[in-house]
């Protein structure tokens, strides 16, 4: 154990006029004794689970933007998303993510406004025709993105499909149905398997092979009852049987990608909503008694995948919707892994935020690190993904944004040139993608004045992870609090290397600014997200 502090100097007993709550020094999850700076504790040995990636998906902007002619203001996007470069002050360029999400298209786009999707940039290509005829150059910028990706170290790619080729759905269109059925015609259902595989090979023969293939996203959604993009729902019944059907041709082709199910549309359809067949997935897809049991397909990968999204607020909510997910996937198969695979800021959020018109601002970064840090620290996800990358909409769920050359929304315009800018949720999901690498293993940590979960939401957090091989300690810590607070570090001997932690903190002035700060004391600065990072011994 590492223990990050020092005892307090008076105790409840030497102070008066002040009634101990039943945790002596601790009243409502505070600790009213507290003089000086409070207590972080971290517990090495006591190991969470094994970190794997950080993402983000190349949707709906990519195919436009990977084709401008200007290559400087594309290789300004690529460097926020993957670049672990920093600046001559060691400032990050980038937040490093570790995976990247690229969208299979059902061939919307070829359909333009009969697709009745009526935005543009929400319609996909498609690499196969009707005439069965596969063409390799289709998706260029999207596949632009995936070498910048590559180039720039990443190395988990997935390619995720959200609705069959149009030419093999019931309707003829991207968009589902208006009920809880696949949009796939039952004699395309091999045609559709085929494709897929034949996507995956064609890329393994590339210079970018997918390591994984999610087939199926937010299958609870009923798309076409207000088609605005590509999509379909599928029962629970519908996943396994294409599973199984998917799963042995994969492996007779010999690829290396493996499937990684879910994609849920929030994290209570893993363990509960399924009285129409679509939910209690965690049950459903992983519990071999279960008529949809998939567990023993060959290329399925041992996951399941939920979104954050419609589950983050008030703070009991935000605790208990991850909670009761990781109680039932312990209760079906501890072995099992979860991750968060989809998460943008949408709609009202309690009336504190809002997905319309875009906000860019430390409190919007406060809160994506909220929900990051609940999703790694309640639901144990592995992984960790974001939605659209890439933004050109007045809305608040991208990374990297982009305004048409006056600095407005012309879509238009944006198809050619634009305006590039960061946000505060893309720096604030740095202070974790940028540190927590692939094969780093989140381990206990605690602070001693803040012990509620729930009050916690709305003041300090922590977590931390630790590298056994190269012995490397990440630290994150959220402050939302308009105020500083300090933490005392007493690292216990020689249990860390050095006297100091580089400290990397995103504020509403600052993105990921590198600082030292000794071990002894950590302030955090008001509306912050701080990461440190040092070795131990």
């Amino acid at each position: 154990m590492v223990m990050l502090g020092v005892s307090n100097s008076f105790s409840c007993a030497k102070k008066t006029g002040i009634k101990k709550g039943d945790d002596g020094c601790i009243v409502n999850g505070v600790n009213i004794c507290n003089t000086g700076p409070a207590r972080i504790t971290i517990n090495l040995g006591n190991e969470q689970q094994t970190m794997q990636s950080f993402g983000a998906s190349d949707c709906w902007t990519t195919k436009f933007i990977g084709k401008w002619n200007d290559v400087t203001k594309k290789n300004q996007i690529a460097d926020y998303l993957f670049s672990m470069e920093a600046d001559q002050q060691g400032n990050p360029k980038g937040i490093g993510l570790t995976l990247w999400r690229f969208n299979i298209g059902a061939g919307s786009y070829e359909q333009g406004a009969d697709s009745g999707i009526p935005d543009e940039f929400r319609r996909e290509e498609c690499f196969l025709d009707a005439n069965n005829n596969y063409n390799w150059n289709k998706q260029a910028g999207q596949q632009w993105f995936l070498s910048a990706a590559k180039a720039r170290g990443v190395k988990n790619f997935l390619a995720f499909s959200v609705s069959p080729p149009v030419q093999f759905t019931q309707n003829n269109k991207a968009y589902g149905l208006a009920n809880s059925h696949l949009n796939l015609t039952e004699s395309k259902k091999n045609a559709f398997a085929d494709f897929l595989v034949s996507v995956l090979k064609h890329f393994e023969s590339s210079s970018t092979p997918f390591n994984y293939l999610s087939p199926f996203n937010e299958p609870q959604w009923n798309w076409g009852e207000n088609p605005s993009q590509e999509g379909t729902g599928a029962t629970n019944a519908e996943i396994a049987d294409f599973i199984r059907l998917l799963g042995p041709k994969m492996k007779a082709a010999g690829l290396a990608t493996t499937i990684c199910l879910g994609e849920a549309n929030q994290w209570n359809s893993l363990d509960a909503n399924n009285s129409d067949g679509r939910g209690d997935q965690l049950n459903q897809f992983f519990n071999k008694s279960s008529a949809n049991y998939i567990g023993d397909v060959p290329s399925m990968e041992h996951l399941l995948s939920a979104h954050s999204y419609f589950t983050t607020c008030p703070g009991a909510d935000l605790i208990s919707y991850r909670q009761h997910a990781a109680d039932k996937q312990k209760a079906v198969d501890p072995s099992l892994h979860l991750w968060q695979s989809e998460f943008g800021i949408l709609g009202d959020i309690c009336g504190q935020l809002n997905g319309y018109p875009k906000n860019t601002g430390i409190d919007y970064g406060l809160y994506v690190a909220k929900v990051i840090h609940h999703d790694l620290t309640v639901a144990n996800v592995t992984s960790w993904q974001w939605w659209l990358a890439v933004d050109t909409y007045n809305y608040s769920d991208g990374l990297v944004y982009i305004n048409d050359p006056s600095g407005g929304y012309d879509l238009n315009s944006m198809k050619t040139n634009g305006l590039v800018s960061d946000s505060k949720q893309l720096w604030c999901l740095g202070n974790y993608s940028r540190f927590i690498r692939p094969g780093m293993i989140r381990v206990n940590a605690a602070l001693s004045d803040v012990t509620d979960a729930v009050l916690a939401t709305g003041t300090q957090m922590v977590s931390a992870y630790k590298d056994p091989a190269s012995k490397q300690l990440v630290i994150v810590l959220i402050n939302m609090s308009t105020e500083s607070k300090q933490y005392t570090v007493d690292p216990g001997g020689s249990q860390l290397a050095g006297n100091t932690f580089d400290m990397y903190t995103t504020t509403a002035l600052k993105n990921l600014k590198k600082s030292t700060t000794p071990v002894g004391t950590i302030t955090l600065e008001p509306r912050s997200v701080t990461t440190l990072t040092a070795h131990y011994q």
